[in-house]
Parts: C-alpha cells; sequence; structure tokens
C-alpha cells in the first residue's frame, strides 16, 4: 500500500516520473523504448495474435446477441469506430472483411505498424478466411492482399489524436474497444465523443478492464491507495489506467443520452483484498460500496436513442 515504506513509494515515483516525462514529450521514442502494442505484454507468435483476433471479434458479437450466420448482415454497409486498435488492427480488418463499409480506428499513440510481425499476422489472418470475407480482408490495403502497402483509408482510416477522441459527427453506427477506456484520460469527454459520432440507434460496446495492468503489489487493488497528484505525475501521458471504477461509468451512463443496454461484470476482486484495503484508500474510493469497489472488468452496451 502506498505509505507502508516511504523509500520504496520515493524510487518508485522518481522512476514513473522520469519516463512519464519522455512518454509526455517524446511518445513516440516512448512507444518503441516500451515496446507497445496495445495488447500487453509477453512473447507472442503470429498465429496466436490472429486467434486473439478471431476470439475479441466473434465475442462482441456474442454478446450483442449476433449469430455467427448473421454477422455480415449486421455489419453490412456499416460504419465503425474502434479506440485504441493497437499495433495492429487486425479487429478493424475482420470488421471490414465481414461487410463493414469503413472503419475508423482512433488512438492516443502512434502504434500503429507494418512490421515483419504484423505483415506475418496480417497472413495468419488471411489464412483463416474464406471467400468473399478473406477477398474482402486482402482489399482493405493500398494494394490488393498486399499489408505492406498500408490500409486504404476508404476501408480502415487510422487516426492518431493527442487526446484520444475522433472528433466524428453523426457517421458511425458502432462504436466500440476492448480494454481501451480505462487508459482514456477524460472519461467523460470520451463518452461525449462516442456519443456525438454515432447516428441515432448506433451501438456502443466495450470491454472494460478495471485490473492495475501490473501496477500493484500485493493487493490487486493497492493501486487505488496512490494520491491522485502524484498518480497524474507519474503515468498521465502513458496511457496507463485512469482508475476510474465501475461508479463513474453509471454515473456517466446516466447523465449521457445513452440507453443502457448491458452493464456486466467478468471478474471480482475477492473479498479478503476489499478488507485489506479500504483503510489505505484515498478520498474518491472510500465511498464506494463493496460491489463497485470489487468489479475489475465489465462488459458494457449503450445504444444512442
Amino acid at each position: 500500500m502506498f505509505g507502508e515504506n516511504k523509500i520504496e513509494d520515493s524510487i518508485r515515483f522518481a522512476k514513473a516520473f522520469i519516463t512519464n516525462q519522455i512518454a509526455r514529450f517524446s511518445p513516440s521514442y516512448y512507444v518503441r523504448l516500451t515496446e507497445q502494442t496495445g495488447r500487453g505484454g509477453g512473447v507472442e507468435q503470429p498465429d496466436d495474435v490472429a486467434e486473439y483476433f478471431l476470439k475479441c471479434f466473434y465475442e462482441y458479437f456474442h454478446i450483442l446477441g449476433i449469430e455467427k450466420s448473421a454477422i455480415s448482415e449486421y455489419l453490412n454497409d456499416k460504419t465503425l469506430l474502434e479506440y485504441g486498435p493497437g499495433d495492429t488492427a487486425g479487429v478493424a480488418l475482420l470488421m471490414y472483411a465481414h461487410g463493414a463499409r469503413k472503419v475508423y480506428c482512433v488512438d492516443r499513440f502512434p502504434l500503429a505498424n507494418f512490421s515483419d510481425f504484423s505483415l506475418s499476422v496480417f497472413s495468419s489472418l488471411f489464412s483463416k478466411l474464406e471467400g468473399d470475407v478473406r477477398h474482402r480482408a486482402e482489399a482493405c490495403f493500398n494494394e490488393q492482399g498486399t499489408p505492406s502497402s498500408g490500409f486504404d483509408t476508404r476501408a480502415i482510416e487510422y487516426l492518431v489524436k493527442s487526446n484520444g477522441l475522433s472528433g466524428l459527427k453523426n457517421e458511425v453506427d458502432i462504436v466500440f474497444s476492448r480494454a481501451v477506456l480505462e487508459h482514456v484520460n477524460d472519461l467523460s469527454a470520451t463518452f461525449e465523443d462516442m456519443y456525438e459520432a454515432l447516428v441515432n440507434n448506433g451501438v456502443s460496446i466495450h470491454q472494460v478492464d478495471l485490473k492495475s495492468h501490473g501496477l500493484h503489489k500485493r493487493n490487486s487493488l493497492d493501486f487505488l491507495t496512490w494520491p491522485d497528484t502524484l498518480w497524474h505525475l507519474m503515468y498521465s501521458h502513458k496511457g496507463v489506467p485512469n482508475r476510474y471504477r465501475v461508479n463513474a461509468y453509471k454515473e456517466l451512463i446516466d447523465k449521457s443520452g445513452f440507453q443502457l443496454r448491458l452493464l456486466a461484470h467478468t471478474l471480482l476482486a475477492q473479498d479478503s483484498e476489499l478488507t485489506e484495503v479500504r483503510p489505505y484508500l484515498i478520498d474518491r474510493f472510500k465511498g464506494l460500496s463493496d460491489e463497485d469497489l470489487s468489479w475489475l472488468g465489465f462488459w458494457m452496451v449503450l445504444e444512442r436513442n
């Protein structure tokens, strides 16, 4: 917990503050330095990443209640927006391949690349698709079936914005993201952006990961014990967890024009962790109910009416 070991806390603060300044003034260098992909850490193989993208793709429609056989019909001629696609926009490619008219991808960091690894991922994805779906997947690049030629912006347009907002107006039928909203600097502005981007009856679907992303020590919630000022100085430009809990999402949903279709947890903290961390929580988390504090992830589906 913060404050239990002042020397250790001071060392952690100093290191995090320095790297936060690197991310602030040279985001491209920070991305190279940390080798960020948007999928977390660990050794990856192209086939495994391709399977991961397929899993993410089908999960969206499972949550929406769309059968696999009906996905292409559902996506037909729809415009989509993805927040935080990472370095290889595999899910966006699958959305376009299955019938979407266009997919916008917006990110705070210039992660997108066409490295040898990314090209191998695209090649693996092609091999897992058939017929018209594969043809459309290959057609989303400037040269048919040649990912190294870059995305054809008529199919997939990648936007890098320092605020992570698309700025689109009444143009999008579906907004989606996976483990992204917990990283945004201004959650309220992001809700406004997705609302403004959507057309009437448009759908917004997100999987939100409220875990620490490796920034806790012994308790999965002890990263909530750091004062907001220090946390901001350490991590504000890195895209690490913004620490909003599920209560903040509930409040923003109530204030927005969205209709809530689904809010369901995917992972809960243990009761023993709640008991241990409560005395150390900063003020804005102390008043949370055990239920709201325990949520470590959830699915959220909204509709603009």
